[in-house]
């Protein structure tokens, strides 16, 4: 299978580099094609333009390639922090210049078309707001934004998973965590394709 992982976080060394290692050593232990995009270190420009946005623009190279890789992966991985709610810009950025219409979706007759492969999604953030509070306070917009609207309109299932508090974790929960992502991924993307895939469309 080809796995693609989106890394949107700046810090080299940070807990969510070691996230994505994790999910791509698990991986190709599992005998995967793994495509990684590590968004901050590439410098994928977030911008989306006013000439990019008809659906049949003239795309530049690296956008149009990460449209071409999405399309084709048969799993999807995203890893990125809780930072105000919201994703890092850059991949804000990158759900608007890649996860096109005719790409990723279409609309027909008023109603959504998923039109991506994947037929998995795994989300990891990691948070210094505690889950509880997280809920309490703000209703996890982030559960929001990947569950109820990016993947089900592209047709994809989602799982996702938040690990919190990272900023006064010790070494030993950071371990335990890795462990976490390695037992969700071959969970999800198993071994010699063994296993339960449903194909989900909205």
């Amino acid at each position: 299978m080809n796995i693609s992982i989106i890394l949107a976080h700046p810090t080299p060394g940070s807990f969510n580099q070691a996230i994505a290692a994790k999910a791509a050593e698990t991986l190709h232990q599992c005998g995967h094609h793994v495509v990684p995009h590590d968004l901050c270190r590439e410098g994928f420009e977030p911008l989306l333009t006013s000439g990019e946005i008809a659906r049949d623009a003239k795309l530049d190279e690296v956008v149009a390639a990460h449209c071409r890789e999405i399309a084709a992966a048969d799993g999807i991985i995203v890893v990125h922090p809780n930072w105000w709610a919201m994703p890092p810009a850059v991949l804000k950025g990158w759900l608007d210049r890649v996860l096109r219409p005719e790409v990723a979706y279409r609309f027909v007759a008023g109603k959504s078309q998923g039109l991506l492969r994947a037929k998995m999604a795994l989300v990891f953030n990691t948070s210094n707001t505690p889950l509880e509070l997280e809920r309490k306070l703000y209703d996890d917009p982030l559960e929001t934004l990947w569950k109820k609207c990016v993947f089900p309109l592209c047709g994809v299932p989602c799982e996702r998973h938040l690990f919190s508090v990272v900023i006064t974790s010790s070494a030993e929960q950071r371990v335990a965590w890795l462990d976490e992502v390695a037992q969700l991924v071959r969970k999800h993307f198993p071994e010699n394709n063994q296993g339960k895939w449903a194909r989900h469309n909205t």
